[in-house]
């Protein structure tokens, strides 16, 4: 771990939902690494604790929280843990999703409707309602929530997905003009990154891999650590202070706006 001269969130709390693996852990890392006090929920025991002792067997500080984001009282008892554990909440990276099942537009049905919104848009509003007056009694903090570049580009199949990333980048956008005068940060970033759910995506289909990698001008997917993870606890952090209802693209150049 670093020490308290590099560790510029130390005496902050952060919640990072879907922290078990994949984009989630890299983040608790980078945040305990950084700091941080660090609650991990998911809705599997295993691999939240599992994160929790890696960030503990560093020298950090975590705690594991089994709940489902689009559970409101799930969400509500996790924020209540943190606050009891930790004595407050400064951060909240909104990273829980389901992975996007790959469907035709015409094929898409209410009950994949339901739970795709369900974990992305509709988890991370249950998420910032909980913490906000606790960002509040903290005098702010930051909020990251998670897009995608597959939604801007309106990627085909992917129709269920796009529609609760654009929501959750409406739904930041609000929240940064309500809630500035606060002093709660809300960005959104979209990271073409590494990921079980990435994996699963290149194993099924490598030559439509293939060609997504191809349009990313860096050459290659991000790594969850050193490239999200890493952007995700700096966007927390004071140097980013005035920063707030924007949209970061963490994906190597994959989409390039003018």
């Amino acid at each position: 771990m670093t020490s308290s001269n590099e560790a510029p969130l130390e005496g902050k709390v952060a919640i990072v939902t879907g922290g078990g693996q994949g984009l989630g852990r890299g983040i608790a890392l980078v945040l305990a690494e950084r700091g941080a006090s660090v609650v991990v929920t998911g809705r599997t025991r295993d691999t939240i604790d599992a994160v929790a002792e890696e960030i503990a067997a560093s020298g950090g500080r975590a705690h594991a929280v089994v709940g489902d984001v689009g559970r409101r009282d799930d969400v509500a008892r996790t924020v209540e843990e943190a606050v009891a554990a930790y004595g407050g909440i400064d951060i909240l990276v909104n990273n829980a999703q389901t992975p996007p099942d790959t469907v035709p537009l015409v094929d898409v049905d209410d009950e994949l409707l339901e739970r795709t919104f369900r974990s992305g848009a509709i988890g991370s509003l249950y998420a910032m309602q909980a913490c906000h007056p606790h960002l509040c009694a903290r005098g702010g903090g930051s909020i990251v929530n998670f897009g995608s570049s597959t939604a801007i580009t309106g990627d085909r199949g992917f129709a269920p997905y796009a529609m609760t990333k654009e929501a959750v980048r409406g739904l930041t956008r609000v929240a940064a003009n309500e809630w500035g005068p606060q002093g709660i940060r809300v960005n959104v970033v979209c990271p073409a990154a590494m990921s079980p759910s990435a994996a699963a995506f290149r194993d099924a289909d490598p030559a439509r891999w293939e060609k997504v990698v191809r349009q990313i001008p860096l050459g290659r997917l991000g790594d969850e650590i050193e490239d999200v993870g890493a952007a995700v606890a700096a966007l927390c952090g004071e140097d980013f202070r005035f920063l707030t209802g924007a949209t970061l693209l963490l994906d190597g150049g994959r989409l390039l706006v003018a």
